[in-house]
């Protein structure tokens, strides 16, 4: 009797010791605390990556739920991950959910980052989309063909550059440099020299060229004075000019106006352009003239007062200084 009863204090107290250690198990395993309240969120992710059941869901930091679940989502493409919060932990609607590692080789957890905060709060059985984790392989894989892309460039690079030695420096074209390079220290010192040269000929004109900048200095004051007195004159007779130019104005004006008139027939000129009668009988008083003048100074003044010859008129077709002749 008194054995059976120790057996059965020893298979009570194994039993209460296998249920405080799983207790602690579940409490130190990132589960959840079998005494704690939670609800249950469902994040939608492209994929995991590595992220594992019971991992620990983290607030700024702070652990506040775990994950209980992963599941397939039906169309094969995405994934349900099942997280259980702590009642107390209040999560807004626009926080945001990543996956993300603990140190570079660490345990996956899933880290909820606040942005403003505003309301509605996620409620029981809430959905909520999930950004994917870094891919490391996928980072690799794209490296790597980076790194094969390098490698043509540079094979690329290797092939322009034998190109560049076959053809650019060949022997020849080295020799043409050299050439080239000799003609032009032989060019920069001819230079040198037509440097030298004109500066010892500006040295030895000195005198010359100060000579002729003071007869430019002396032409330019001269000019600036001629131009000031011409101002001057200008200035004082302004008003001399000024008539002038009116009176030039004036008579322009006048013979203008006379020449109108003769072009349209009034006065003597106008009436001789336009009758040509009246222009044949001047014409004719005007030969007549001229032959008296010509015969008063052939016979002078003495003749004609004494004798009274009638004087002719010349035949037609001649004039009378061709009869004189």
């Amino acid at each position: 009797m008194d054995k059976s009863r120790l057996e059965t204090k020893v298979g009570v107290f194994v039993f209460i010791g296998l249920l405080l250690l799983a207790a602690l198990l579940i409490q130190f395993s990132k589960g959840t605390s079998l005494f704690r309240r939670t609800y249950t969120l469902r994040l939608h992710a492209a994929n995991v990556g590595g992220l594992k059941p019971r991992a620990g869901v983290l607030l700024a930091g702070v652990q506040v739920g775990s994950v209980s679940d992963i599941q397939l989502a039906r169309d094969g493409k995405s994934v349900t991950i099942l997280l259980n919060i702590y009642k107390e932990a209040q999560i807004y609607h626009d926080a945001r959910f990543v996956i993300e590692q603990s140190g570079f080789l660490g345990d996956q957890y899933v880290s909820v980052v606040p942005t403003t905060n505003s309301p509605p709060l996620l409620q029981d059985g809430a959905d909520v989309i999930c950004q994917e984790p870094f891919n490391l392989q996928a980072v690799a894989r794209s490296t790597s063909g980076f790194i094969k892309r390098i490698d043509e460039t540079a094979k690329k690079l290797d092939d322009s550059v034998g190109d560049l030695r076959r053809v650019v420096l060949n022997v020849n074209t080295l020799t043409n440099f050299s050439l080239a390079v000799n003609n032009m220290r032989t060019f920069s010192e001819q230079a040198m020299g037509t440097v030298n040269e004109i500066n010892e000929i500006i040295a030895t004109n000195v005198p010359q060229a100060s000579l002729a900048v003071s007869n430019i200095v002396f032409f330019s004051q001269e000019l600036m004075r001629l131009a000031n007195a011409a101002e001057s004159v200008l200035a004082t007779n302004s008003a001399d000019i000024t008539a002038a130019v009116k009176n030039i104005e004036s008579s322009t004006e006048v013979l203008k106006s006379m020449l109108n008139d003769v072009q349209s027939g009034k006065g003597l000129a106008g009436t001789m352009l336009q009758n040509e009668d009246l222009a044949t009988n001047v014409q004719a008083i005007a030969n007549n003239l001229a032959v008296a003048t010509s015969n008063l100074n052939r016979l002078g003044l003495w003749h004609f007062l004494w004798h009274k010859e009638p004087v002719r008129p010349p035949p037609d077709g001649t004039t009378a200084t061709d009869n004189l002749h």
